[in-house]
């Protein structure tokens, strides 16, 4: 089975039609945005972190600040994707493929901007009263493609297992075991335990406990790396240089090493920046449609920022760790191993601060693809299958504690595949719609506007039918 996974991985779902339609979106976006997510860089900062730590309530049933949204959002991609997933990019594709994983950051910032501003000018209220939103409401409501609408709904049900889920537990199980010696199956049960009782109690408790997980471990993991880069500064050079020579060249044989070329190397680096970033993937504008914002472009910003931070910063620093500790062509280590010890070496106990940081990303990670894959499957059958699905999922963080390694990472690159491809058709077909709301909030970015208004006038809606 993992055999026919890694052929469906590498030929079809990221094979170079994938490559085409994720970086062809990117680009087309950026043209027909105009790029303005990078000439107006200062007021999507300006709209981001100059807002982070200012008090809003809010009014609607429900929801959430838009800071709260984009830590849920960062809470599900800043994860292991930033510290094992780049060891496991490197160790297979190369430095080359941390290059092309800039390059889908680049192009990922404007679509993460374009589907996060479509989820919440498409967004709905639920029979709770609660906001609503994300890929499958853009799909149906604005293209009248229904059963495109479930069929992404279907696929991150799934993917949430993988990439959300089975994932994240293997990471923390296997870094709790490598540093502290606890057994996987204690891990599973604790962590398991734990989810549950934050999934249970919705949008508000997920949201509430990513918006302090996030800083506290983002700033913890960084402070760490920032320490061990200024230790090895003399080697950051040469690790700069070979990311971008080896993006063109592929990697030849280092040590055990078998070598990767420049289409690999990109494969791999779109794969995995989707995979820490999740720009086109879809997932994440499901939460940022919950936030409480007067224009979809604004809360566009912080998806912006969401793959900025994520990618740009978050995986930066770690490709910079893991190549200039020179154990990322040591094959007899995996990615959990090479990200602990390129710490450890450095710093004393500083594989021990990367098994705890890696334990709570993937436990926020775990808990942010809980409420994307809910509320996908409450589009699909409504209220009534959610128990069903919070048992289910719970068990399978347990799972994910135990199986090994390769074929988790495997079904997550190919139900991510697969979620991707209907979203960003349908980025594509809604540009008009995304220039639109673009061109009216970037116009005046600094008024606010009347609470409740729907912008039906640049919306391209359609009969449900």
């Amino acid at each position: 089975m993992l055999d026919i996974i890694k052929w469906l991985n590498t030929n079809i779902i990221w094979g170079i039609p994938m490559l085409i339609l994720m970086l062809g979106t990117g680009i087309f976006l950026t043209i027909r945005t105009r790029g303005m997510i990078f000439t107006r860089f200062g007021t999507v900062m300006g709209n981001t972190l100059k807002t982070i730590f200012k008090k809003k309530e809010t009014e609607e049933h429900g929801t959430i600040t838009p800071f709260q949204a984009v830590c849920t959002a960062l809470a599900a991609t800043v994860g292991t994707g930033n510290i094992v997933g780049i060891a496991i990019a490197i160790s297979i594709g190369g430095p080359g493929a941390i290059f092309w994983m800039w390059v889908c950051a680049v192009l990922g910032m404007v679509t993460k901007f374009c589907e996060t501003t479509l989820a919440v000018a498409y967004r709905e209220k639920n029979e709770k009263g609660r906001y609503v939103g994300g890929p499958m409401y853009y799909i149906s409501k604005a293209l009248g493609w229904k059963k495109t609408a479930v069929a992404f709904c279907a696929f991150a049900v799934l993917a949430s297992f993988g990439v959300g889920n089975m994932v994240q537990a293997n990471a923390v199980s296997g870094s709790l075991d490598t540093m502290f010696h606890v057994p996987t199956y204690a891990t599973g049960i604790v962590l398991a335990a734990l989810v549950g009782l934050v999934i249970i109690g919705g949008i508000k408790r997920i949201s509430g406990v990513a918006e302090f997980l996030v800083p506290f471990m983002a700033g913890m993991y960084i402070i760490a790396a920032v320490i061990v880069l200024i230790i090895n500064a003399a080697k950051i050079p040469a690790a700069l240089a070979m990311i971008v020579t080896d993006a063109f060249t592929g990697t030849s044989m280092i040590g055990g090493f078998a070598g990767s070329t420049m289409l690999y190397a990109a494969r791999i680096g779109v794969a995995r920046g989707v995979f820490t970033n999740e720009a086109g993937l879809g997932s994440a504008p499901i939460a940022h449609a919950s936030a409480d914002t007067d224009h979809p472009a604004r809360q566009g910003c912080w998806g912006a920022f969401e793959v900025f931070f994520d990618t740009i910063v978050m995986c930066t620093v770690t490709a910079l760790v893991v190549i200039t500790s020179g154990l990322w062509h040591d094959e007899s280590m995996d990615g959990n191993a090479i990200s602990l010890a390129a710490f450890q070496n450095v710093i004393p106990g500083g594989g021990h601060i990367v098994s705890v940081g890696i334990a709570l990303f993937a436990f926020a990670t775990i808990i942010a693809w809980y409420y994307y894959a809910e509320k996908a499957l409450e589009y699909i059958a409504g209220f009534k299958v959610v128990f069903f699905y919070r048992v289910i999922f719970v068990i399978f963080v347990f799972v994910g504690c135990v199986v090994e390694v390769d074929i988790v990472w495997e079904l997550a690159d190919l139900f991510n595949g697969m979620m991707a491809i209907p979203n960003l058709i349908a980025l594509i077909a809604l540009s008009p719609t995304i220039v639109k709301l673009a061109q009216d909030f970037f116009a005046d970015p600094k008024t606010i506007r009347p609470k409740g208004n729907t912008f039906s006038e640049m919306l391209q809606l359609k009969d449900k039918k």
